[in-house]
């Protein structure tokens, strides 16, 4: 059976424009306060009060923009049906097999798992309306990759295997928003999608995502494919 290399996730480049635009509002809403704490001991109360309440504002959208840029690495935007992984199913014992994924960025790792079926779960983050307006779409990152045994007696006794496929970060919108009612106008994170497939032979899979949730079909025989088994 192969090894099973470490599955990492990259920060994506177009988080950028979000962390200099969050760093730039950190900036001019601490030059605010810094200027209404100045007019404060001019005995300028307007300026003051003015000033160190626009600041306030800039600081609260700037930590709310780095919040948002720091909970949405490691998922990707989705506007149609995409090809998230491709998967290739080689079974070695009964109800035993390795699946090895292959990500549109190159990235590959190879799994062992028990179970009759491969099953795959991403999360969903859907943005209502008001957000979209900002920019932001929806989005979304494979969670687990694992097995599922069909009798209902052998998944509740049989040993599971699951394995992570998200990225570990310090902030995860998903989480925050389940937490705080407060975000409900801008996020509808309570969306998951699973799907399951049987493994009864040597296969090629794709893994597909859409607004809909997933999708698990066979590939089309391919050379390349093949090659990256090897």
């Amino acid at each position: 059976m192969p090894d099973i290399p470490e599955l990492g996730f990259l920060t994506h480049s177009a988080s950028l424009p979000w962390l200099l635009g969050a760093a730039v509002l950190l900036s001019l809403g601490a030059i605010l306060v810094l200027a209404g704490l100045t007019a404060l001991f001019g005995m300028h109360p307007l300026r003051f009060v003015s000033r160190t309440l626009l600041g306030l504002l800039l600081i609260s959208l700037g930590l709310l923009e780095g919040t948002i840029t720091v909970g949405i690495q490691g998922y990707r935007a989705l506007a149609r049906e995409e090809l998230a992984a491709r998967i290739a199913v080689r079974p070695y014992a009964p109800q035993q097999f390795a699946a090895t994924l292959r990500f549109p960025d190159g990235r590959m790792a190879t799994y062992p798992i028990s179970g009759d079926e491969i099953y795959v779960d991403a999360r969903i983050l859907k943005w209502h309306a008001l957000a979209n307006l900002l920019g932001l779409s929806t989005a979304y990152e494979l969670d687990r990759v694992g097995g599922r045994f069909r009798g209902i007696e052998q998944e509740r006794s049989a040993p599971r295997t699951l394995h992570p496929l998200g990225q570990q970060k310090p902030l995860d919108l998903f989480d925050l928003r389940q937490r705080y009612t407060f975000l409900a106008p801008f996020l509808d994170a309570e969306y998951g999608s699973a799907a399951f497939v049987p493994v009864n032979e040597p296969a090629e899979l794709e893994l597909r995502v859409s607004t809909t949730g997933l999708l698990i079909r066979p590939a089309a025989a391919s050379k390349t494919v093949e090659k990256w088994l090897n």
